[in-house]
């Protein structure tokens, strides 16, 4: 990240991190001090923040250390006590947030401050952008959900496909978005096995026709061309459907597909139809949520070593295609890791959000807060740039 973008400036808002001693939370806390800003790390334990705290001193500007406050997401009002004043910043990596997201986002909501969040899950992204984003207007908050490895990558390399497909003179109706990881075989988070358990028997969404519409998770497949192959893609719910089609208005369907499942995608999507159809009996499906829950255990703040994470890319394609379903343009990202870069993300959302007040509030996608211009160079800053393919 630019330093000089994430610099602490006297007078402005501050920067609270929810979540610092988790896996993603602690990348996260770590990018924020290097980049020069002044976190408050927030958590339940204050033992564990103490550490947190005493470990990233070191790296951090004499005035611009870190600091921590005790919040706990089942106390409303200690998560509403960490945001003092409108110019604040509350970034969340507090999962599952369909579980466990409500408490940050309200508190900046009633703040009328900044929120980012980790989330990759469609129904809390969904949420945000239908529900919160209202209440949010009402307030002035501006609310920054899903900016991390999802689905950052995947809006900017949409709006420059758009971008790209309008200066060819060409009017872009459908937009497809591919997300796969290069390198050796992607280790999970004890967060994101969380997330996923959490997500796989809710209903997803897809922008079509101009609206958005239920469906259940990975209702289809698609193949991407990733550095001369093919990959396959899971459907996904994600903050592209919403905000792609604000940036060109032209945009009627939207497509967001996960390359995670690799040669297994067309048995997952098969998978994910029966247990979608077996989650509808009644008392099954709570059985189920159980179920998942009691596999994926309770242990936090566990993921990939430095370097495995260093084995990994992270790797988004975007396509367009006209209304007859002509092809017009394709553009591929490639990045850091997803970890390393969901922390990269997050903290330069922070900071950008305390140099860029709001100027209004609600839901917003990448380009809506900042702009393609700011986020083409802030991405490549952290690493995240088109590629030749």
């Amino acid at each position: 990240m630019n330093t000089q973008v994430g610099r602490h400036l006297a007078g402005s808002g501050r920067v609270v991190l929810f979540g610092a001693t988790g896996y993603t939370g602690r990348l996260t806390a770590e990018s924020m001090v290097r980049a020069g800003l002044a976190p408050v790390l927030a958590g339940r334990s204050s033992a564990a923040l103490t550490e947190l705290v005493a470990e990233l001193a070191p790296y951090a500007p004499i005035n611009a250390a870190p600091t921590w406050q005790v919040a706990e997401v089942g106390d409303q009002t200690s998560v509403n006590a960490l945001l003092t004043a409108p110019a604040d910043v509350l970034v969340s990596t507090v999962g599952p947030f369909t579980r466990l997201g409500a408490p940050a986002i309200t508190a900046a909501i009633n703040a009328g401050a900044s929120y980012v969040d980790s989330t990759g899950e469609p129904p809390f992204v969904r949420e945000v952008f239908q529900t919160y984003g209202v209440q949010a207007h009402a307030t002035g908050a501006r609310l920054l959900t899903a900016f991390g490895y999802d689905y950052v990558p995947g809006n900017l390399a949409g709006a420059l496909a758009l971008q790209r497909a309008r200066a060819m003179g060409a009017v872009p109706t459908r937009v497809e978005i591919g997300y796969f990881v290069g390198g050796e075989s992607f280790g999970m988070s004890s967060g994101t096995k969380a997330s996923a358990a959490a997500i796989m028997l809710a209903p997803s969404f897809a922008f079509q026709h101009g609206g958005i519409g239920t469906e259940r998770s990975a209702r289809s497949t698609s193949s991407f061309n990733v550095d001369g192959k093919p990959h396959a893609g899971l459907s996904v719910g994600g903050s592209e459907h919403f905000a792609l089609p604000r940036f060109d208005q032209s945009v009627q369907d939207v497509g967001v597909y996960l390359g995670w499942a690799g040669k297994a995608t067309r048995v997952a999507s098969a998978a994910s139809s029966a247990i979608s159809a077996v989650a509808q009996v009644p008392g099954l499906g709570n059985l189920m949520h159980r179920g998942l829950r009691s596999a994926v255990g309770d242990a936090t703040g566990q993921g990939p070593t430095k370097r495995q994470r260093d084995t990994n890319t992270s790797i988004a394609v975007a396509r367009t295609f006209d209304g007859v379903g002509r092809p017009l343009s394709r553009v591929q990202v490639t990045g850091p890791s997803p970890y390393a870069l969901t922390a990269e993300l997050l903290a330069w959302a922070a900071a950008m959000c305390l140099v860029r007040p709001a100027l209004s509030g609600g839901a917003c996608g990448p380009v809506d807060a900042f702009g393609l211009e700011a986020l083409v160079r802030g991405c490549a800053d952290m690493g995240l740039v088109p590629v030749d393919t």
